[in-house]
C-alpha cells in the first residue's frame, strides 16, 4: 500500500509540473507574438489619443481668445455699413488682431490714425465751438469735458480752415469714439472768422450745433496781442498796430486782432448757412464770473443733463479765473496752463477809448442779431 501511495503522489506532481510548463510556454508564446503587452499598450494609446484631443481643444480656445496683454491694442472686428456718418464697431475682444482686414489697416495707416481696440463709434461732431480766439474757448471745452456724455478732441483740428482738402473721412477719424447718448465735440476758434467754414460745416451736417464764446472785443484784442507778444518780444506796440495813423486815430481793421472783434460781420456770414437757433453765444465774462451758470446754459443747449455745477469750480485769485476742483484720485486741482491769465501790457487809455468807440456800432448790431445784450458799453 505504501508504494502505491507514493506512485500516486509522484503522478500528481508530474501533472502539476506539466500544467505549469504549459502555462509558461503559453505565456512566452503570446509574448513573442506581442500579445502579452497589448492591453497596456492599447490603454496607453487611448490615453495619448484623449490627451491629444483635449490639448487641441485647449489650443484652439487659446487661439480664439485674445491675449489679455494685447487686448488694449488689438483692433476690433469692424462691421462696415453704407453710412458715411458712423463707423460701426462690434464688441472688442471677439477676434484676434490678425482677423482685421488689410484695407482697414491701410486706411488707418494712411490717415496716421492708430488702429486701436476700444468701444464706441467715431462720429462727426454734433457740436463745434467755432470761436472766438482769446474769448474763453479752451476754458469752455475743459469745463464741458467733465460731463460724462461729452467726448471732445483735445487739440484744435483746424479741419474747416486749414486741412479741408484731407477729406471728411480724415476728419471723422480724428474724433474720439462715443457711445449711444454721448456727444462728439471739437473746438477751433478760427472757424468763426474763416469765410469758407460755414458752407463746409453745412456740407458735413447742416444740423450741427455751433457755440461762439464772445468777449468784449477791446479786451479780447489786448489779450490777443499779449499772446503774440509772449512769442515775439520784438513786436511793435499795441497802439502802432491798432491805429493806422496816431494823429487821425483811424483803426486799422486789417490787423487780425482788431478784425476778429467784428462779431456781427462774421456772424452774418454764418447766418447764410445756419439758422440762429443753431447758435449759442457764451459770454466770456460770465464764464469767469459765473462759470456754473454759463455752463448750465451750454448743457441745456446741447440737450445734456446739468451735471457740471458750482461744486466743480473754485476761483483762482492768482490767475484771475475759475479752475476745476481736484478730481477724485488726483493730487491737485486742474487749472488752465501758463498761457492763460497772462498780465496785459499797459495800453494808453485814449487808444482803448478809441477802440471802444470804433466797436460800439458793431457791438449793438451783434446784440440785435444774436438777441443778447452782452453789456460791453
Amino acid at each position: 500500500m505504501g508504494c502505491s501511495g507514493c506512485r500516486g503522489r509522484f503522478n500528481t506532481g508530474k501533472v502539476s509540473v506539466f500544467f505549469t510548463m504549459v502555462l509558461i510556454f503559453t505565456y512566452f508564446f503570446y509574448c513573442l507574438t506581442g500579445f502579452c503587452d497589448s492591453a497596456p499598450r492599447n490603454l496607453y494609446s487611448q490615453q495619448a489619443l484623449d490627451y491629444d484631443i483635449l490639448d487641441d481643444h485647449r489650443r484652439v480656445l487659446h487661439d480664439l481668445r485674445p491675449s489679455p496683454r494685447l487686448l488694449p491694442d488689438a483692433p476690433p472686428h469692424r462691421n462696415r455699413t453704407a453710412s458715411a456718418d458712423a463707423e460701426q464697431v462690434d464688441t472688442p475682444g471677439q477676434l484676434p488682431q490678425q482677423h482685421v482686414s488689410d484695407s482697414a489697416k491701410e486706411s488707418a495707416q494712411s490717415n496716421s490714425i492708430p488702429v486701436s481696440n476700444t468701444f464706441g463709434t467715431k462720429r462727426f461732431p454734433q457740436a463745434i465751438i467755432i470761436g472766438v480766439k482769446k474769448g474763453g474757448t479752451r476754458a469752455l471745452l475743459e469745463f464741458l469735458r467733465i460731463h460724462p456724455d461729452v467726448r471732445a478732441v483735445g487739440a484744435e483740428p483746424h479741419f474747416f480752415d486749414r486741412f479741408y482738402d484731407k477729406g471728411l473721412e480724415w476728419y471723422r477719424n480724428l474724433m474720439p469714439r462715443t457711445l449711444d447718448g454721448q456727444i462728439t465735440m471739437e473746438k477751433t476758434p478760427s472757424y468763426f472768422v474763416t469765410k469758407e467754414a460755414p458752407s463746409r460745416v453745412c456740407t458735413m451736417n447742416c444740423q450741427t450745433k455751433l457755440i461762439v464764446v464772445v468777449r468784449d472785443p477791446v479786451t479780447r484784442a489786448v489779450s490777443d496781442y499779449t499772446q503774440t507778444l509772449s512769442k515775439n518780444p520784438s513786436l511793435p506796440s499795441f497802439q502802432s498796430l491798432a491805429l493806422k495813423n496816431s494823429t487821425t486815430g483811424l483803426i486799422d481793421t486789417t490787423w487780425s486782432a482788431v478784425r476778429i472783434g467784428l462779431y456781427a460781420k462774421h456772424l452774418e456770414n454764418w447766418l447764410q448757412h445756419f439758422p440762429l437757433s443753431h447758435f449759442l453765444f457764451v459770454s466770456g465774462e460770465r464764464l469767469v464770473s459765473d462759470p456754473a451758470g454759463e455752463m448750465g446754459r451750454v448743457q441745456d443747449f446741447l440737450g445734456l443733463k446739468r451735471v457740471v455745477s458750482d461744486k466743480h469750480f473754485y476761483f483762482n485769485q492768482t490767475k484771475g479765473f475759475p479752475c476745476l476742483k481736484k478730481p477724485e484720485g488726483s493730487s491737485r486741482p486742474r487749472c488752465l496752463g501758463k498761457s492763460k491769465g497772462r498780465p496785459h501790457p499797459q495800453i494808453p487809455s485814449e487808444v482803448l477809448q478809441r477802440l471802444r468807440d470804433f466797436y460800439r456800432p458793431f457791438n449793438h448790431l451783434f446784440y440785435q442779431m444774436s438777441g443778447q445784450d452782452l453789456g460791453w458799453d
